[in-house]
């Protein structure tokens, strides 16, 4: 998966700058990601507009809009796992799609599909993003993004329950919260395909093949600007699990979520120890979109066969849900000004 950089010096007494991390794993500007001849632009959304509003009664109250159901994430996640390994490309992962498509529309939201074929060290691999709509007040959107795509191991049977079932999990169930909330912004549920690298070495160009493709679609369609901000999700499943501050990510954005972390009592959950990730926020960032990666990489069981059921955990599901759920009205206020 992605690169990782611990920066240990983090805040010293006199609340300096946490030092820069090595060259060598500095997120260099996103390459161009080499496509076969295919279609360069999302397909035509067949996205279900909710229906107009219908007004209350006097002194009826409006529903309140259903918590995060960590017992729903668990059991997205157990069907995902239940695939086996699920590369891009693969049949497995054609399974998990269908899933995906599937589940969302149990709650009202079409997906549409973003298809294309990425050159990979290993040929041409054909992908495809997955992307839903909730409408909100305003046209310009927030999206909320996660991989679903595993890594390829030739040498162990690889399920990623937590990298990235966890997170695919967590997205879906916040799709059924977030189409019952009245959003100021549009809503966008972006699932990514090819993450992984092909190769078993992190190395540009070999990852974010779907994230990169995103961004080059959007700016292709003059979409790109309509983007306000990505908070993506990544291996939040770890029993013990500890989330560090991305130091690569947008500030303002990682100190609204770990704000709201604080307050829902998460504060031993949401490190404020620094790190470096290179991961699918990447792209977004290179082409100015505020974003902000979730991410739990001090998981013992990563690309090995024991990131497996036994080793993550439902309650670390809804810890990550909550939060989101809690730091969005507070997104929603700092892009609206």
């Amino acid at each position: 998966m992605r690169g990782l950089v611990t920066v240990a010096a983090l805040l010293g007494a006199t609340g300096a700058q946490a030092a820069s991390a090595p060259t060598d794993h500095t997120i260099a500007p996103t390459p161009e990601i080499p496509i076969a001849p295919a279609s360069d632009t999302i397909a035509p959304s067949r996205i279900n507009l909710a229906p107009a509003t219908i007004p209350l009664a006097p002194g009826a109250q409006a529903p309140v809009s259903p918590g995060f159901d960590a017992a729903r994430a668990w059991a997205h996640l157990q069907k995902q796992v239940s695939f086996g390994p699920r590369p891009s490309g693969s049949a497995a992962l054609k399974q998990c799609r269908d899933y995906i498509i599937a589940e969302l529309k149990k709650v009202g939201l079409d997906a549409r599909e973003q298809a294309f074929v990425a050159r990979t060290p290993a040929g041409d691999i054909p992908m495809i993003n997955l992307v839903a709509t909730i409408p909100g007040r305003r046209a310009e959107r927030v999206i909320l993004a996660s991989h679903y795509d595993t890594k390829r191991s030739p040498n162990f049977r690889f399920v990623g329950a937590s990298d990235a079932a966890s997170s695919t999990a967590a997205l879906l169930e916040l799709g059924r919260v977030l189409k019952a909330r009245q959003n100021e912004f549009t809503m966008e549920l972006l699932f990514l395909d090819g993450e992984e690298a092909v190769n078993w070495e992190w190395r540009d160009p070999d990852n974010t093949y779907g994230s990169r493709y995103y961004v080059d679609a959007a700016r292709k369609s003059n979409t790109l600007g309509g983007i306000k901000a990505l908070v993506l999700l990544d291996m939040i499943g770890d029993r013990d699990l500890m989330i560090r501050r991305d130091a690569s990510s947008t500030p303002w954005l990682v100190d609204t979520v770990w704000d709201a972390a604080g307050r829902l009592g998460h504060r031993n959950t949401f490190s404020n120890e620094l790190t470096a990730i290179e991961d699918d926020h990447a792209p977004f960032m290179a082409a100015g979109v505020p974003s902000v990666d979730i991410i739990d990489l001090d998981y013992p069981q990563w690309h090995t066969a024991q990131d497996d059921l036994q080793h993550v955990s439902e309650k670390s599901l809804k810890i990550v849900g909550d939060v989101v759920v809690a730091a969005l009205p507070d997104i929603e206020r700092r892009l609206g000004r």
